[in-house]
């Protein structure tokens, strides 16, 4: 008989064929006029420029198993895609085209460099869509939207001026991070800290009308040309005489003042410090305190201007070589140390960026942050794992106004007008004709666009529709959950409550689950340097989708990185494989089989199948369970376990004497229990692996209950007879089939050899359970004759082994020969000694261990354990066997 399955699974077709019908079908497609309990969940977008990593795997992985359920758990789903415009990256991307080209933005002009920009994304832009699709993400791609879009435009502009005109939106000069690379401030959270080795240089200062000097020290010595104090602790006696005098600025031959601020750390270099109010943060706020003057030393590009006398025209870093070079030259210069700094760098770039007086806009984040921090506080959203809601509000009690203008051309133009008459500004929803103060109609634009995560923070209500009241922003908001990596959460996922809970007045999510990093095997981050990313496009071509994202969800524990290897891939393939394998004997023999009309409750059930029933329902609340708790890998771990070990080593098993046995009304109930297992479990698997569960129940015997198994309900054991007694007893003499193989495989007892077993059992209820389980015993563990009960003859020579209240012997006369058996093993223990004495030589030897690849000391160190266990084993066999002579 031929099964409908082809006898290997090729993945690359079945993913293909599949994901075009359902997306033909629009099953993926969310009704806002359904009658149905709604489900929603938005993509965290990514960057138009993106392609498929390791953490986009991930998240999507997550949230398209929770969408699948729920839809299967009978919710109308939204899971709203989108893609944002990066305005940095993607500025940066079509910049380096147009630099291979010998030109440049300012070449082409504000609109004619947006227009290429546009292009961009049209011929290149969104390549991760296509990705994601591969991934098998079921999004309503109908609905998909972008950040620059008409629409969310529009919601962009009604937020701005909203924000505006409540007061929450202002203009101010002051200190920001400046990136000379891009051209652009950066909010605190673009800016990446790397701990660098460099120096601290203590220089001295003399102070005016004395001998004496004052010692600064700073890692930043050329920004002294922009120095506008120095600055003693107020009770600091070594310098209690000097505040109020000057010290003469080295170099630029300027007075300044020395005062005092509580600032300073008394026990820190020489208790002195040189403040610098435009090129550093701490600074700028004793600048204020004291009202210093605010000396700006370089230009957007970080060439320091006219502010720097004798130094101007020179880049940063070469500036900072001539001012030590004429420092030492003019004896100012005391000592150099070294020093390890924590040096910020731009998000995008990788330059270090650069404190920079520059008047931007700002958003007064403290009104929006407290309704933010209640929500949490409250329950109304819940953050998990809990343990980063401390996190969310460490950061939201001690957030900052958020710097939301950058000084680039891609992006959202800030909506804001300059009046040449009368120098106010105008901020309008439409693009104004004249002035809202004097009339005037000589406008000038704002040419500064919004940060990106400004637009990112409306992604909930403005891909609903938002400012229109549409039918989808009353369905599907506030959205169910959200998914993200921990590194946005401040990002994106807190500026989100903000914007949600003011221009909606409701959380934009109820839950919002933090998944971990994809690491490597040996935990360690992925990074092109290190040479250890795994491309998932590329696992995807070799084990097929299903694999992979199997073992994404078997390894997402909450709290713990996912750490990945190419193997572990590999080893869910075989489970993939093994669900096939187990589909086609299925299918082999529900050759004439009719589901339709088949009630088991009204069946007789052998043992076998009360007890796989029984399992069955089990294992779809404990499914259930984990899902609504966001514990993904216990649902993988559960169904894994249960498909695996229950449904294809056992009751396949189990079920073959009556599958293959001329008893019609048996053969009959053993076809309508497999059927109805493997139908139901392919249901419970749909969500992780839905292309091969797709594939194998539509080639199950019958009509289709419904035309995918996407829009079959998630399982329904509701019906389907329950008997935990029984389920227990089968247990039982399960663990006595496993002691009789545990017996066998220890005596290297051939595989097809029958044999005679004793059981002894403790009670005439134990007795009962295993006369009726005798043809399983006999069957699966290859018994000729079977003794069962209490007090039962006991053999003078025996192996034994206890499971539960049994004690299972098995008469060595005839079973093996003892002489020879000795023998093998210690064959066998003498060979494994070797590998043991030469691996242990190589991962002692110093030379070795210094210059093998990290991989291969794994290696060699795993097979070492392995070798050790199995002489353990093998000694213990011997111990056994020599206690029997």
């Amino acid at each position: 008989m031929e099964a409908k399955l082809p006898k290997g699974y090729e993945p690359h077709d079945v993913e293909a064929k599949w994901y075009e019908f359902w997306t033909g079908q629009g099953l993926f497609h969310a009704d806002e006029h359904s009658a149905k309990a709604p489900f929603s969940i938005v993509i965290p977008p990514p960057n138009v420029t993106g392609v498929l990593h390791m953490g986009h795997a991930l998240n999507n992985t997550l949230q398209d198993i929770l969408v699948r359920w729920k839809r299967m758990e009978g919710y109308e789903v939204l899971w709203q895609p989108g893609t944002d415009h990066a305005g940095i990256a993607t500025q940066n991307v079509v910049e380096k085209q147009l630099a291979a080209e010998d030109s440049s933005r300012h070449a082409l002009g504000r609109e004619g460099f947006i227009e290429r920009v546009w292009q961009w994304r049209e011929e290149s832009g969104g390549q991760i869509i296509n990705q994601l699709k591969r991934l098998g993400a079921s999004c309503d791609w109908d609905r998909e939207r972008f950040t620059m879009d008409e629409g969310l435009s529009r919601a962009v502009r009604e937020v701005f001026v909203t924000l505006y005109e409540e007061g929450l939106i202002y203009r101010d000069n002051r200190l920001i991070n400046w990136c000379p690379r891009c051209h652009t401030a950066l909010s605190d959270l673009e800016v990446e800290h790397q701990d660098q080795k460099g120096n601290l240089w203590h220089l001295r200062y003399p102070v005016v009308g004395t001998d004496r000097y004052l010692v600064v020290a700073t890692t930043r010595p050329e920004t002294m040309l922009g120095d506008t104090a120095v600055a003693v602790h107020p009770d600091d006696e070594r310098y209690a005489d000097l505040i109020g005098k000057s010290v003469m600025l080295p170099l630029m031959e300027r007075p300044i003042p020395i005062i005092a601020d509580d600032y300073v750390d008394r026990e820190f270099g020489s208790g002195a410090v040189k403040i610098t109010p435009a090129h550093d943060f701490n600074d700028f706020e004793i600048g204020k305190r004291h009202n210093l003057e605010f000396i700006n030393i370089f230009d957007a590009s970080g060439v320091v201007n006219d502010n720097g006398g004798r130094y101007r025209g020179l880049e940063r870093f070469e500036a900072r070589k001539a001012v030590l070079a004429d420092l030492e030259a003019a004896g100012l210069l005391e000592r150099i140390e070294e020093h390890l700094n924590a040096v910020g760098e731009c998000y995008r770039c990788k330059t270090v960026i650069e404190p920079y007086m520059s008047l931007q806009w700002y958003v007064k984040v403290q009104p929006l942050a407290d309704k933010a921090i209640e929500a949490v506080q409250t329950g109304k959203t819940r953050i998990i794992p809990a343990q980063w809601e401390k996190t969310y509000f460490e950061w939201m009690f001690n957030i900052r106004d958020w710097c939301i203008s950058r000084q680039i051309w891609w992006g959202h133009r800030i909506p804001a007008w300059f009046c040449e008459a009368c120098n106010e500004i105008t901020v309008s929803r439409q693009d104004p004709t004249a002035c809202s103060h004097c009339g005037g109609s000589d406008l000038r634009q704002e040419t500064d666009v919004l940060d990106t995560w400004f637009s990112s923070a409306l992604w909930p209500f403005s891909t609903m529709g938002w400012p229109e009241k549409t039918e989808t922003l009353q369905k599907f908001y506030p959205t169910s959950c959200l998914i993200t990596g921990f590194d946005i959460l401040f990002f994106w996922v807190a500026r989100m409550m903000m914007m949600g809970l003011k221009f909606r007045g409701e959380v934009p999510f109820r839950d919002v689950y933090i998944h971990a990093l994809v690491r490597d095997a040996q935990g360690q981050k992925m990074s092109k340097s290190k040479g250890n990313v795994i491309d998932p496009l590329t696992v995807i071509d070799e084990y097929g989708t299903d694999a992979f994202r199997f073992t994404l969800a078997a390894f997402a524990a909450q709290g713990r990185d996912v750490k990945l290897s190419v193997d572990r891939i590999a080893g869910y393939r075989n489970f993939v494989n093994k669900l096939w394998n187990a589909s086609r004997f299925a299918l082999m023999n529900l050759e004439g089989f009719e589901p339709d009309g088949v009630d088991l409750q009204q069946c007789e059930l052998a043992l076998s199948e009360r007890w796989i029933l029984s399992r069955l329902t089990d294992v779809v609340a404990e499914a259930r369970q984990a899902l609504t708790e966001y514990k993904f890998n216990e649902a993988a771990s559960a169904l894994y376990a249960f498909t695996w070990h229950e449904f294809c080593d056992w009751f396949i098993e189990l079920s073959k004497d009556d599958l293959y046995g001329e008893n019609a009304l048996r053969k009959k109930t053993a076809q309508a229990v497999l059927y109805t297992v493997l139908e139901q479990l392919l249901r419970l698997l749909h969500p992780f692996m839905p292309f091969v569960t797709e594939e194998i129940w539509q080639a199950l015997p019958g009509v289709r209950p419904t035309i995918s198994i996407m829009a079959a309900p998630y399982a329904d054991v509701s019906a389907l007879p329950a008997d935990q007694a029984g389920a227990a007893h089968m247990e039982l003499i399960m663990e006595v089939i496993k002691g009789i193989r545990n017996i066998r495989g220890e005596m290297n007892v051939p595989p097809g050899k029958r044999i005679t077993a004793v059981l002894d059992c403790k009670n005439p209820e134990i007795s009962g359970i295993l006369a009726a389980g005798e043809g399983y015993v006999r069957s699966l563990a290859k018994v000729d004759q079977l003794s069962c009960g209490e007090g039962v003859e006991r053999p003078s020579q025996a192996a034994t082994q206890v499971a539960g209240e049994v004690e299972i012997l098995l008469p060595l006369a005839g079973l093996i020969d003892l002489d020879e058996e000795l023998k093998r093993l210690e064959k066998e223990i003498a060979k494994v000694a070797k590998d043991i004495a030469m691996f242990s030589k190589k991962l002692s030897n110093e030379s070795f261990l210094s210059k093998a690849p990290a991989d291969v000391l794994e290696k060699d160190r795993q097979k070492l354990a392995d070798a050790e266990e199995k002489a353990a084993i093998l000694r213990q066999s011997l111990a056994r066997i020599s206690a029997l002579k």
